[in-house]
């Protein structure tokens, strides 16, 4: 897949999975009105550029809105005007294919559930006294399926949680017909997705109107 065709297949899923109004494609990318205090929409630009990032910047003056492009982050710096800043918490597009035969047992001494709620597969791993331990959730949209808030608590990580999660959703994506898994990783979930096989695509960069 190439960098157009993997944002694509991000925007879809990432609509689905966080239950948003399908993306608005525009003339640089997609528009996709989020409706949150913090973060009320964002535009994503698969081919940035100085001229296309400038030109938004300057458009845009509502706070909270956010910009993300497929651009790293020292070159998103110079294209942004005043008004806006690129957060510290760089993002890496990736993908894998999926496989539906590596769902994993269950971890041991904790219990998992998987379910399908609005297109949107969710696994929880709750820990022996009831509290949430680990989640994560993926949006299956055809050939690709993207996965989404995956979250392991503090006192529960280096355990192998984030990862079960991860293969269970994995093989959930591939049962429902997806070939391709596509993810925006941060700074701190990379080592864990590239411990999985999942592969490096190219930065994505968030920029936010400031208030």
């Amino acid at each position: 897949m190439d960098m157009a065709s993997i944002t694509s297949a991000w925007v879809a899923g990432w609509t689905v999975s966080r239950g948003t109004p399908s993306a608005v494609v525009e003339p640089w990318g997609y528009r996709i009105d989020v409706g949150l205090p913090t973060h009320v929409f964002r535009h994503v630009l698969p081919a940035p550029d100085a001229v296309s990032v400038g030109k938004l910047c300057a458009e845009i003056t509502e706070p909270n809105a956010w910009l993300k492009v497929m651009a790293g982050p020292e070159e998103v710096a110079e294209w942004i005007t005043p008004g806006w800043t690129v957060p510290d918490d760089p993002g890496f597009m990736m993908t894998k294919a999926l496989d539906a035969g590596v769902r994993p047992p269950a971890p041991e001494g904790y219990a998992r559930t998987t379910e399908t709620r609005d297109g949107v597969v969710r696994v929880r791993i709750v820990a022996p006294d009831g509290t949430l331990a680990a989640r994560g959730q993926l949006a299956p949209t055809g050939a690709t399926a993207v996965a989404d808030q995956i979250e392991t608590h503090p006192a529960h990580r280096r355990r192998g949680l984030g990862a079960n999660v991860m293969r269970t959703l994995e093989a959930a994506g591939a049962q429902a017909g997806a070939e391709t898994g596509v993810l925006s990783a941060t700074r701190d979930g990379l080592a864990l997705y590239d411990s999985l096989g999942w592969r490096h695509e190219g930065p994505l960069t968030g920029i936010v109107r400031g208030v």
